[in-house]
């Protein structure tokens, strides 16, 4: 259904580098960037993209990625926190959600929760 996404970020240089090292265990590269924008996907097709907003900045967003398994969830809440995320969730199934749901929840740099899970 979507081809891409944008969301607002406080310090688009330090978002950079969160997304930058959440993503890569999810296959996941940094593509176009200037000063009003940066994006992240896949090679040559960047559907995320970060937008400098620093007064207008505010949590509420979701995004989740699909990773291509378990492990990769489990990298991607290990590298998000390392590059200065915030458990909001740590890596294992959500029965709740459905009986295979693997997921793992971190709050980026203003606070939109993003997840990584295998369905």
């Amino acid at each position: 259904m979507f081809d891409h996404v944008g969301i607002k970020v406080a310090d688009l240089e330090a978002s950079k580098a969160f997304y930058a090292a959440a993503l890569k265990p999810l296959g996941h590269v940094a593509g176009y960037a200037d000063a009003s924008c940066a994006g992240f996907g896949p090679e040559g097709a960047a559907a995320l993209w970060l937008y400098p907003a620093p007064a207008a900045v505010g949590p509420g967003s979701h995004l989740a990625f699909r990773a291509a398994d378990r492990a990769a969830v489990d990298r991607f809440h290990a590298a998000a926190l390392k590059a200065g995320g915030r458990d909001n969730g740590a890596p294992g199934l959500r029965p709740d959600y459905s009986p295979t749901y693997y997921a793992a929840f971190v709050l980026d740099l203003d606070g939109h929760n993003i997840e990584a899970v295998v369905p």
